[in-house]
């Protein structure tokens, strides 16, 4: 079995590959293909990558390559990570939103947009090759933001998937809690991409009793320290918002607190320096301490989870993932990409059967699902008047006056990337 990652240069693909090596019971890959056009990163990323399978007694052999379609040719599946425009372009996501009063962030708000704009051409570029290449690959997408990816790759005809690792992060933490395998958590998540609630937490699978109220009541502090929300937000909700949700419901603390301090784009980028310096060390032959302030927790377990279930070689039997709406959520489109608890196989993600959501989420996702609408649109077809209006669609913007002045800014610091800029 063949498999690709696309950004596999990336200081995030020794977590990747040290899953791979582990769980080869779950996903035996015989051929780990890393692709990067930055042949610099990927030959020390893919040395610590080969010692690490070594290390791990693992038989199949990992290969390198700056040629996308060589890289995926032939792939089961392909893997795509990308961040284009680098930490650089990530840095000014975060920070000139700012100068309106609105969250600098990689993922929401104008900086989201931004980067959708820079990457969903890029990413159905690399999908179409994928599709002449090897015709029947599965592409799984962690590149964000991922619901507007994977909405531009399903809209293209792609067989294709997306992933967070915030569910499976959420998943590991409630089972520390509870003091139970991580397999016998099942969650009842619902949203979008970066916009989710756990709205229970049940016990076997997806029958099972529900224990979140227990959970709330015995460790409602912590979680919400965890969550960067006051406590009685978690107590009047009864749920579980995303780290993500803050951005929503304490957006002006959060634009205060970002103000006074360096982005994280900056601390990333000296993390980055740092590991490749590591990488590059012969005796290396495992994934560094360091590499978990990089974030990206459970991302390869996630990652084998999903490739395995979809190739047909095992895997947990529910998942969450991004996938189309298709009547999931009756209050947004059918087109649209929910993040949602589903069976995965090898015919893809079918969705399970979500209860009757309040309305307070069911508003806001109706909304953000709004925006993803327009902002693919701007991604695809360009133009200022389409980003000015995906920006006014968005709950964290809404006013014309940031949404003008945000529109200059989004793009004057991308016109390297806006062919139409």
């Amino acid at each position: 079995m063949k498999l690709a990652v696309v950004g596999g240069g990336s200081t995030y693909t020794p977590e990747l590959v040290d899953g791979f090596a582990r769980l080869r019971n779950t996903l035996p890959v015989d051929e780990l293909v890393l692709v990067d056009p930055a042949a610099d990163r990927l030959e020390r990323v893919g040395g610590l990558a080969r010692r690490i399978f070594t290390r791990e007694g693992h038989p199949g052999r990992i290969t390198t390559t700056t040629d996308l379609d060589a890289g995926v040719a032939d792939a089961r599946a392909v893997l795509l990570q990308l961040r284009v425009g680098g930490q650089a372009a990530r840095q000014e996501d975060e920070t000139w939103p700012l100068e309106c009063g609105c969250v600098g962030q990689e993922t929401t708000g104008a900086g989201g947009l931004a980067k959708a704009l820079r990457t969903v051409p890029v990413v159905l570029d690399i999908a179409d090759r994928v599709r002449r290449a090897s015709p029947d690959a599965w592409i799984i997408d962690f590149t964000n933001p991922v619901g507007i990816v994977t909405r531009a790759l399903l809209r293209a005809g792609h067989r294709a998937i997306g992933l967070c690792n915030v569910a499976i992060g959420l998943q590991r933490k409630f089972a520390a809690l509870l003091r139970v395998p991580p397999g016998e958590v099942h969650l009842d998540h619902l949203g979008l991409n970066h916009l989710t609630w756990e709205t229970a937490v049940r016990l076997g699978g997806p029958e099972g009793a529900d224990v979140l109220p227990l959970l709330l009541a015995g460790h409602a502090e912590a979680l919400a320290r965890d969550l960067g929300l006051p406590r009685e937000v978690l107590d009047r909700l009864g749920v579980v918002p995303s780290y993500y949700l803050r951005y929503f419901y304490a957006h002006d603390e959060v634009v205060r607190d970002l103000a006074t301090k360096p982005p994280r784009a900056a601390e990333v980028a000296a993390l980055e320096r740092r590991l490749l310096a590591m990488y590059g060390d012969p005796a290396l032959a495992e994934k560094p301490e360091l590499l978990a302030r990089r974030g990206g927790a459970y991302y390869s377990e996630a990652a084998v989870d999903l490739a395995a279930a979809l190739l047909g070689g095992g895997g947990s039997p529910y998942q969450v993932v991004n996938t189309r709406n298709n009547g999931t959520l009756p209050f947004v489109p059918d087109h649209a990409v929910v993040e949602v608890q589903a069976s995965v196989g090898p015919e893809g993600a079918a969705p399970l059967t979500v209860p009757p959501v309040d309305p307070l989420f069911a508003g806001l996702i109706a909304h953000v699902s709004a925006y993803e609408d327009l902002a693919l649109e701007a991604a695809l077809r360009g133009g200022r008047d389409r980003v000015f209006t995906a920006l006014l669609s968005h709950p964290l913007i809404g006013q014309y006056a940031h949404a003008e002045a945000l529109t200059d800014r989004l793009v004057a610091h991308n016109r390297e990337h806006l062919p139409w800029a």
